[in-house]
């Protein structure tokens, strides 16, 4: 058989009827050869089956270089409810995607060169990318990077010690719009996103992280400070940045939600939004996986979540103004 070309070997078999599923082997086959298998750690989020509907399509886009999700470990929440009742279905739709389930991190590892991490946990995060780190292998990290500010500084930690580079975003990063801001014209900004609470996760770490990314998508980093506004149904958080900029993030918990913003610049005011979808993310995920090069740099990264740090301390002490810098000096003590 292996005298064979390959499309002369697809033309026999679909002769018998086992075109569609031969061509879909030989596929994932190229992928083990050309080192483009991709595993995924969490079937507890939507994130996952969507990329995987992406890798694995009948005929993906060739902007994916021919990567393909190939096997995933599950777990995944456990016990936040909304996240671990999807687990069992997601399982099952992925396996229908030629998906082959791991029964743990250390499994899924021997059988794939990249990895999403895609646990909508943040609280096992790190335990989870500092496996993967040790194995050698590049992962993206969803959001959000960890439940904790400690925790996301021990992640960017541990890939420099074993210096694997790490990628880490909210799909919010390219809102519609967002690539066409030149940051150098940008006076301020304001976004929104919801901002749905869980008491496993700081509050904004949850779900409000969408809106923050995209306020720094378009101001940069160099926030130096925040004050919140918290009631019941919003958040409002102001940054000053170092150049006397001004960034405000509204986080919404009632009415329908959605996702957007106001840019200002030197050339006049710019709308972000509608949101679109998850490819233009895959589409950075895979040029980090073929590269090594990371879009968003750990600093940047970390400033976003020391910023949803600082905004927390704000809520504590009635509103007051936060430093980021006083939030990233406890957590390192």
């Amino acid at each position: 058989m292996h005298s064979l070309s390959r499309r002369t070997f697809i033309q026999k078999s679909s002769a018998l009827g086992l075109g569609l599923s031969l061509t879909n082997y030989i596929s994932f086959a190229e992928a083990k050869a050309e080192g483009k298998r991709v595993g995924i750690i969490g079937l507890d989020t939507s994130h996952s089956i969507a990329f995987v509907k992406a890798l694995n399509a009948d005929q993906p886009d060739p902007v994916y270089d021919g990567y393909r999700a190939v096997a995933a470990y599950p777990y995944g929440s456990k016990d936040i409810e909304s996240s671990a009742k999807r687990i069992p279905g997601y399982i099952e739709e992925v396996k229908k995607m030629g998906v082959e389930i791991a029964g743990s991190i250390k499994d899924l590892l021997s059988k794939v060169d990249v990895v999403l991490l895609e646990t909508n946990d943040g609280r096992l995060h790190r335990e989870q990318a500092i496996e993967v780190l040790k194995a050698g292998k590049r992962v993206f990290i969803d959001k959000p990077v960890a439940a904790s500010l400690s925790d996301t500084l021990a992640i960017y930690q541990a890939a420099e010690k074993y210096k694997i580079p790490i990628f880490s975003a909210s799909s919010l990063r390219y809102i519609k719009g967002a690539d066409a801001i030149d940051k150098s014209k940008v006076t301020g900004a304001d976004t929104y996103s919801p901002a749905a609470l869980e008491k496993t996760h700081p509050d904004l770490f949850w779900y409000g992280i969408h809106g923050v990314e995209t306020l720094f998508t378009v101001m940069g980093t160099g926030c130096k400070s925040v004050t919140r506004v918290n009631t019941p149904n919003t958040d409002i958080v102001v940054g000053l940045w170092e150049d006397g900029r001004t960034g405000t993030f509204r986080g919404t918990r009632t009415g329908k939600h959605d996702y957007g913003g106001t840019v200002y610049t030197v050339d006049g005011n710019k709308i972000l939004g509608p949101y679109g979808g998850y490819e233009p993310l895959l589409v950075d995920i895979i040029k980090y996986f073929k590269t090594g090069e990371v879009p968003v740099t750990p600093k940047e990264t970390i400033e976003i979540y020391a910023f949803m740090e600082a905004a927390d301390e704000s809520k504590r002490q009635g509103g007051k103004s936060v430093t980021l810098e006083s939030v990233l000096s406890k957590v390192k003590k």
